[in-house]
């Protein structure tokens, strides 16, 4: 993550480095904000079950970054959908009721972009997981399902303390919140 960083500093022709004292991490000299999010890679040798053999497995690890000038940005990487039942456990009723009355594949794909929206906004405001978790987004639900299709989805998130951009870009699986 740290080469990500020194090189996305670079591009931007930014000369600082990164303050890891507290959370959220910020540059040391322009006090900018920096979030980090990451996929864990698949182990390479994983054992297949099924015929008994070592096989070794596709890895596929990303990492990501956001620097914010104003303030505290979240992002996040997400390849794997979230079980039903840590929906059902961690989401709010209001979010379970929507996502309860879309198709199979397109409420198992909304329910993971909420994961993300719900850890960006984590990282933001440094709620436990359970906090972050059970925070009702269910009024961005409308937005991600009308949007599906898109390859950038922007979401204008308000609630009483704060206004906030959320993007998902759909094809890296990622979403930003700034």
């Amino acid at each position: 993550m740290r080469q990500l960083l020194q090189a996305l500093l670079n591009k931007l022709e930014i000369s600082d480095t990164l303050d890891e004292s507290s959370f959220p991490y910020r540059l040391s000299k322009s006090k900018y904000y920096v979030c980090f999010s990451h996929t864990a890679a698949h182990n390479k040798d994983e054992f297949n079950k099924k015929s008994h053999q070592n096989i070794p497995a596709i890895s596929y690890s990303k990492i990501a970054a956001v620097i914010s000038r104003r303030r505290p940005a979240g992002i996040d990487i997400e390849h794997n959908n979230v079980a039903w039942h840590i929906v059902k456990r961690f989401y709010s009723d209001n979010e379970v009721t929507i996502l309860q009355t879309l198709p199979k594949n397109q409420r198992d794909y909304i329910a993971k972009l909420l994961w993300q929206i719900k850890e960006s906004f984590i990282k933001i405001h440094q709620y436990t997981l359970a906090q972050g978790l059970g925070i009702d987004y269910s009024n961005v639900i409308p937005a991600l399902t009308d949007d599906i299709n898109k390859d950038l989805i922007t979401i204008s998130h308000t609630n009483d303390q704060s206004n906030h951009q959320i993007a998902v870009l759909q094809a890296d699986q990622t979403v930003v919140v700034f």
